[in-house]
């Protein structure tokens, strides 16, 4: 955001006034499993409800509320923030002008739901996950590590990767020299990500918001979801002469 966002940038902050919403049920403010549970005195962990995207974009709104305006210039999101996005306009069609949604969907692929369940399957694996009732001092570390290193795979593509980094090695220096350590620098890529992760993001507030991504679907607000390039398609194949080869 940091290259998006500041004086001359896309999101000028000399043109437009920015509000920086942290989504519900994540760890950095917002109430999620993470908070403790006004009622019992105790972490949320697994008994905070089920979260959609649509929560999270009528909480933002409570926000937009808060600050007393009536009318947005556009909502922005990237990722599952492109989701919530997308659901507050749809949720309040009247409040937004414009929405640009960065790298979301208006649903999950079968593709991303089954690298996201493996994700949450992984973090559920590790033993101090303990049923969700672990310690900010014995947090499930190994499945989260896991957990962000299979999802980096799937923010970037294999030609990506081939450019970025192909079969080059680490220098010997940062080599441990074991049997299975880190040779080649995707696998160090992999590592310092993973690390970064573990011990800023609560594993309960993840599996919350990566389910959620999973079960947004705008077809549930009415009419139906057709995949990426299908109407085009058929559009073409429809004005086509007869006798025109389907697939020129």
């Amino acid at each position: 955001w940091e290259q998006m966002v500041g004086n001359g940038n896309p999101i000028d902050t000399t043109k437009y006034f920015v509000i920086c919403v942290n989504s519900l049920g994540s760890c950095f403010g917002s109430t999620g499993a993470a908070s403790v549970n006004p009622e019992t005195g105790q972490l949320y962990g697994l008994s905070f409800p089920v979260l959609t995207i649509e929560d999270i974009a009528a909480a933002g709104n409570e926000v937009v509320k808060t600050c007393e305006l009536q009318k947005l210039h556009a909502v922005v999101g990237a990722s599952m923030g492109g989701m919530t996005a997308l659901a507050y306009s749809m949720l309040f069609p009247d409040v937004a002008e414009a929405l640009v949604s960065i790298s979301g969907s208006s649903r999950a692929a079968p593709f991303a739901i089954a690298m996201r369940s493996l994700q949450r399957e992984i973090i559920r694996s590790d033993p101090a996950w303990n049923n969700g009732n672990y310690s900010k001092d014995d947090e499930p570390a190994l499945g989260m590590r896991l957990a962000r290193k299979l999802g980096m795979l799937t923010y970037r593509s294999s030609a990506e990767f081939e450019q970025r980094f192909g079969r080059e090695l680490i220098p010997e220096e940062r080599q441990t020299g074991t049997p299975f350590g880190l040779d080649f620098e995707i696998e160090s890529y992999l590592e310092a990500h993973a690390s970064k992760f573990v011990g800023t993001f609560d594993a309960n507030c993840y599996l919350y918001l990566s389910r959620a991504m999973d079960i947004f679907d705008v077809a549930d607000h009415g009419g139906s979801v057709l995949p990426v390039g299908f109407q085009e398609l058929s559009s073409r194949r429809w004005c086509q002469p007869r006798g025109a080869d389907p697939e020129s």
